[in-house]
């Protein structure tokens, strides 16, 4: 595994964490909760998936499946939280969990074969399939959090109608290896 993968990647899952932790900070607990039809997933349940699949994923994963005999997923999807901070202690948990056990990583175990459903993957294979899954389910996240708030949603990217000011700001800056987290 490339030395810089791994520092990248977790840039990744970080940017990924904030952005669920900005939504949530706008969002009453009825907005967390609400669904738009009968098929949808609230924001809440979306947040027990997460939380469930880290847990799962991430405990022991150098050495276990990651779908751990204990996960049941199919409970993921029904929204049992009673409070907002329930659901955000229950999210710090699941990243928690993954922080921790990324961290785990070595140059001697970096070619571990870590297994899901009894399917090999690297570790890197690993992560970018839970990063993948993770970005999937974040930007739904984000797109009920801005459909629940409306004209008030406050924008987490750059906002419409700024594209030009904001490149013209990075434009004028010195050219340098940096993430593009650092700023936001």
């Amino acid at each position: 595994m490339d030395k810089s993968y791994l520092p990248s990647v977790l840039k990744q899952f970080e940017y990924n964490k904030s952005l669920g932790d900005k939504t949530f900070l706008q969002l009453s607990k009825e907005e967390l909760f609400w669904q738009y039809n009968d098929e949808c997933n609230s924001i809440a349940t979306i947040v027990k998936h997460i939380s469930g699949n880290m847990l799962s994923r991430w405990t022991n994963f150098l050495t276990e499946d990651g779908e751990k005999p204990w996960r049941n997923r199919d409970d993921e999807f029904v929204n049992t939280y009673n409070s907002k901070e329930e659901m955000i202690a229950d999210w710090n948990k699941g990243w928690q969990c993954l922080f921790e056990n990324l961290n785990t990583i070595t140059p001697e175990n970096s070619n571990t074969i870590v297994y899901i459903r009894n399917e090999g993957h690297t570790i890197a294979e690993a992560i970018n399939r839970q990063l993948c899954h993770y970005s999937y389910h974040i930007g739904q996240i984000v797109t009920i959090g801005k459909m629940a708030k409306n004209t008030d949603w406050q924008t987490l990217s750059i906002a419409k109608n700024a594209s030009k000011a904001y490149n013209e700001a990075k434009f004028s800056e010195n050219k340098g290896k940096r993430h593009f987290t650092e700023n936001l």
